[in-house]
């Protein structure tokens, strides 16, 4: 099938590669031509394990194009998807569908022959609405059908999590539209995915249920952290205790510094701003809401805590920068909540990360960026871990605690064990546990 995907950010291109990876002939368009003119010289403009490879493979195969021109390909193309940014918008909270409305009408201006657009983008419950009238409107000859499509992505394992889905939901009552869809996703058919076909303003609400849960699931399991830490429990037991439970489930039961990221903070806001338009408010999202921005904040007094209440003039050392490990995301990252603290109360911070450190320089102010792990803990009066990637939970302790001033170590993530850190005679401080 012919592919055309509108956007080549995060989501839009892995989707297109993947896409393409299936079989499908797929044209990427995006009105950024510095970015077009990366991709088509290879370069990718995100990190994603694999990624490189996976565009590389299909634009060799000529299976996947980049575009900033993106007539011919919605002309041809049996879906159009739309997979732009829809950012939160100032004030509100909601989200800000500028780009999916001027999508559909640089669509609707181009589409020849029974065409399906597909919504990849998150959005509100109505915008699959919207975009058919914006269509319908400018085009009422139009034979098109407009399908939610949502995408359930985690940075890091983008491409396993779209070749191995949980299951793949599609919104729409047009039954031309349904076979389009199951043909796109034909493949995953050898898996046994499952397909859950609904209604579009369903589909477009299960995206935003979804992440809002696990949002829910990550705080309560940060509030019980702290409850385990007043009265001598081990948070890190208790999520293996209740997880096993197969109604709660394993996943997103990790005590840590909050989350963030591209999705979580953005989606939590707008179905907050979703269910208080529509007169019925959730009140568990925002606390949640609430909770997890004053987590970022608690953070930076425990460290701080940790080095007797006073970091004034003492020299902070940052491993991980990202919201979380395999990705070069720093939006809404805990890290840019901390740091500035830290650096409020006096301290000098020099961090590393794998990944992180371009976007950070233009979000963090005055921080020194390191080489290495090693580098940045050198001569430090205490080391935080705020990102678990993979090389910090290896590191080599005898190398660490002779490089630092002071061997203070506070763990965010709880990837050491504090028996262990005793042993080698460090101050250590975790989340949640004894």
């Amino acid at each position: 099938m012919r592919v055309t995907m509108i956007g080549t950010g995060y989501v839009g291109l892995v989707s297109g590669a993947c896409f393409a990876d299936f079989g499908h002939t797929v044209t990427c368009v995006d009105k950024d031509a510095a970015k077009i003119a990366r991709l088509q010289k290879g370069e990718i403009p995100i990190f994603e394990p694999g990624l490189d490879d996976l565009v590389k493979d299909n634009v060799e195969q000529g299976r996947l194009f980049f575009t900033t021109d993106p007539a011919q390909s919605i002309r041809d193309a049996d879906a159009v998807f739309i997979a732009v940014g829809t950012p939160s918008r100032r004030g509100d909270g909601h989200a800000d569908l500028t780009y999916v409305h001027a999508a559909a009408e640089e669509i609707a201006g181009l589409m020849d022959g029974y065409t399906v657009v597909v919504t990849k983008s998150t959005v509100p419950v109505g915008t699959g609405d919207e975009v058919e009238a914006i269509i319908r409107k400018k085009r009422p000859d139009a034979d098109f059908a407009v399908v939610s499509n949502p995408e359930f992505l985690r940075e890091g394992a983008a491409i396993s999590d779209f070749k191995r889905p949980d299951r793949v939901v599609v919104g729409t009552d047009d039954e031309r539209a349904r076979e389009v869809m199951r043909q796109l996703y034909r493949p995953l058919s050898l898996n046994e995915t499952p397909m859950v076909f609904t209604s579009r303003r369903t589909s477009e609400l299960i995206k935003y249920a979804g992440n809002g849960f696990l949002a829910m699931k990550i705080t309560f399991i940060n509030e019980i952290a702290d409850l385990c830490e007043a009265v001598g429990a081990n948070v890190q037991e208790v999520a293996r205790g209740i997880g096993l439970d197969n109604r709660i489930g394993r996943k997103f039961l990790n005590a840590g510094p909050g989350y963030g990221g591209s999705c979580f903070p953005k989606d939590t806001l707008a179905l907050m701003k979703t269910a208080r338009d529509a007169g019925a408010p959730i009140e568990l999202i925002e606390t949640t809401v609430r909770v997890n921005t004053a987590r970022k904040q608690k953070m930076a007094q425990k460290i701080i805590e940790a080095l007797k209440g006073n970091v004034a003039g003492k020299t902070i050392a940052v491993l991980g920068l990202t919201f979380k490990p395999n990705t070069d995301d720093m939006r809404d990252a805990p890290a840019l909540d901390i740091v500035p603290t830290l650096q409020a109360e006096g301290a000098k911070v020099r961090a590393f990360d794998p990944e992180g450190m371009k976007e950070a320089k233009h979000m963090l102010k005055d921080v020194a960026f390191a080489s290495g792990p090693y580098d940045c803990v050198q001569g430090a009066d205490a080391v935080v871990i705020v990102t678990e990637w993979d090389q910090f939970r290896a590191l080599d302790l005898d190398r660490v605690k002779d490089a630092l001033k002071a061997p203070v170590v506070i763990d965010l993530r709880n990837i050491y064990r504090p028996a262990e850190m005793q042993a080698k005679g460090f101050t250590y401080v975790s989340v949640g546990r004894p």
